[in-house]
């Protein structure tokens, strides 16, 4: 298969299987699945490559190519001189982490929407959805990346509009009073926001065009020239809306609560690595010397995200937006450990974002179950679920207990590491950033006493936990996932030493 195939075929097949399943739905759901479980061994065939390049027989030129770069070039398409620019896929050990997270992502997300409504529509726009979110992570065309950016917003918006959470909100507007359903308004305000702050790093990426004369990362990278501080707070704002940063996020909270568990995963999982992922490649990667300046900045920022998220974690009583308060904090540690532009530091924030969103996906997946069971999203109105609903408080206080950042978990491992290298980049001050882990401790331990361990309500007693084993399984991969790289994260920092090699890896 061409990898651009990989990009554009989603959009005709979305509409195919849309059409061609309005009438047996349940067709839909398989074949998803395995378009998603292509993307993920394609994926792993490219990680392969990219590590081990002398088990492949590449093209001499094609092998040093890559021992010189890092990025297997994938082919270029649809080009245009008359603009100067082309359609670039070649993707480095960084893309391909993104990309198996991403595909690893979507086929766990189709069995926790095993049962989910008008499936024909719903699994034809996640199929949609994998097309421009894979090309974010496989072009180094800046242009043709901001397109990918944006088009990824077209299935999110339908994907929470319509399948979201029920209820009404009220806005005015110049006082006149607006009622949409809380979806709809959810879905628009993430649209609009992300949106609004993508057109900064646009204009950040024609600043670098007019600097440089090219559209390719990689050009302009190799032209290394003094980049204006103006170009580096417009990327960095448009990344920082998307991870998101304090301020910068208050779309997430509503965006999390409204959409469907499963839509919380993509949000979660790959949406907010969008810009972790463009934090790293466009500030730190091409604009080093820029970066160091406000890298300061950038501390102080993730040190606000990490707590003010972690202190309204604490305070909620919305299951799932204390979670997403939660997914928030961790994005601010992210941060951090990518401030320190150091080899440790990357690592560590690669390692943190897949990590992230191994252990934050079960824990939504668990928050939209029990108000589904429950009819409540309040953790004082629970109470009790442990005797009900054992398997799933299980799989709750396991990710949990990572979250918080528990030895053998997945948790442990990125905040030890995160904690470890900005000491080192900035001294013992930083040491601060450990308390995140005492204030995670706060929410989590506090949210399991009232919605697990508590005296059950009658809300509780009445209702009907059954699980289907499609979530039972997604949830089984999560936990098995959580604990093992908890135990054994080399195969992960592995990916990372070849990734940021440039910045002193081995």
């Amino acid at each position: 298969m061409v990898a651009v195939d990989i990009i554009f075929a989603p959009i005709f097949l979305s509409a195919l299987v849309y059409f061609l399943t309005r009438g047996a739905q349940h067709l839909t759901k398989y074949i998803a699945l395995g378009w998603f479980v292509v993307l993920f061994f394609i994926s792993l065939n490219w990680l392969n490559q990219i590590m081990h390049p002398e088990n492949y027989a590449f093209a001499p030129e094609v092998f040093e190519y890559i021992k010189a770069t890092g990025f297997l070039p994938l082919g270029e398409f649809l080009s245009v001189p008359a603009f100067g620019f082309s359609l670039t896929l070649q993707i480095d050990a960084l893309s391909v982490a993104m990309l198996l997270l991403t595909a690893a992502l979507l086929i766990l997300v189709v069995f926790t929407s095993w049962e989910e409504k008008n499936q024909a529509a719903y699994f034809s726009l996640l199929i949609l959805f994998s097309g421009p979110i894979f090309g974010v992570f496989m072009t180094t065309n800046v242009l043709w990346f901001f397109m990918f950016w944006e088009l990824t917003l077209v299935p999110m918006l339908f994907l929470v509009g319509y399948w979201g959470a029920e209820g009404v909100e009220v806005k005015k507007v110049f006082n006149i009073e607006i009622k949409l359903p809380s979806r709809v308004y959810a879905a628009i305000k993430f649209f609009l926001y992300t949106h609004v702050f993508a057109m900064f790093m646009f204009v950040g990426f024609f600043l670098l065009f007019k600097q440089t004369g090219y559209w390719d990362f990689t050009l302009i990278k190799e032209a290394a020239l003094a980049t204006p501080a103006l170009i580096w707070w417009l990327m960095f704002l448009g990344f920082a809306a998307k991870l998101p940063v304090f301020p910068f996020h208050t779309w997430l909270p509503d965006a999390h609560v409204q959409a469907p568990s499963s839509i919380s995963v993509l949000l979660a999982g790959v949406l907010l690595k969008m810009g972790a992922y463009g934090l790293i490649r466009f500030t730190v990667e091409l604009m080093p010397a820029t970066t160091s300046k406000f890298a300061m900045w950038m501390v102080i920022l993730g040190l606000a995200t990490t707590f003010f998220a972690g202190f309204l974690a604490i305070y909620e009583r919305h299951i799932k937006k204390m979670v997403a308060y939660s997914s928030i904090s961790h994005m601010g540690l992210v941060v951090v450990a990518i401030a320190t532009m150091t080899y440790d530091g990357l690592s560590a924030a690669l390692y943190e974002m897949i990590g992230h969103a191994l252990v934050i996906s079960p824990l939504f997946l668990i928050a939209g179950w029990l108000h589904h069971k429950t009819h409540t999203w309040y953790m004082d109105e629970m109470g009790g679920i442990m005797k009900y609903a054992p398997y799933a408080s299980a799989v709750f206080i396991i990710a949990g207990m990572a979250a918080l950042g528990l030895p053998g978990t997945m948790g442990f491992i990125g905040e030890l590491t995160i904690i470890i290298s900005a000491v080192k980049a900035f001294g013992w001050w930083i040491a601060v950033i450990a308390l995140a882990g005492m204030v995670s401790a706060g929410y989590i331990i506090w949210s399991i006493r009232r919605a697990l361990h508590a005296e059950p309500s009658e809300i509780v007693k009445k209702a009907d936990f059954h699980m289907s084993f499609p979530e039972k399984f997604a949830l089984a991969i999560f936990t098995f996932l959580i604990v093992y790289f908890g135990v054994n994260p080399q195969p992960i920092f592995d990916i990372a030493n070849k990734a940021f090699s440039f910045f002193g890896g081995m």
